[in-house]
């Protein structure tokens, strides 16, 4: 078998590069028209030194915002949710404890408390039933 042989003469062998023809020059894009000059700002009209430009006002306020009187939250009401989530059965006696303290002092967190109770007392479910099935899962005799 032979090899191609170069033939400078045909265009696409491997002689030099063969490269697409130029495209033609255009002019360069026209420069937009200039900025019209800004309008002119009426003069600024200040009041004279002294005088209060918002009005007459009181020359000494109160002492800011007062806040309404508002229950504390109860700690254990706030102890009782949180504890739903790491240790449930504390989570039950803390809501108990939290609901009968807000009955006696008047301090807010009953949503929270019972918040905890229920997630307390479903995540103890939970729990004891998942030892109950591992239980039965142990001594229903597997194999052997």
């Amino acid at each position: 078998m032979t090899s191609p042989q170069y033939d400078p003469s045909q265009p696409g062998s491997f002689g030099e590069p063969q490269y697409p023809p130029a495209y033609p020059q255009s002019t360069p894009p026209a420069t937009p028209p200039p900025y019209p000059a800004p309008a002119a700002y009426p003069p600024a009209i200040q009041p004279p030194y002294g005088q209060n430009p918002y009005g007459q006002t009181q020359p000494y306020g109160g002492y800011g915002y007062v806040p309404p009187n508002v229950a504390p939250t109860n700690t254990m009401a706030i102890l009782s949710l949180v504890m739903a989530f790491v240790c449930a059965p504390l989570a039950i006696v803390f809501g108990h404890i939290s609901r009968s303290q807000m009955r006696r002092t008047g301090e807010s967190g009953d949503g929270l408390a019972l918040a905890g109770l229920i997630l307390g007392y479903v995540f103890t479910g939970f729990a004891v039933l998942a030892v109950l099935l591992v239980a039965v899962a142990f001594t229903s005799g597997g194999p052997g």
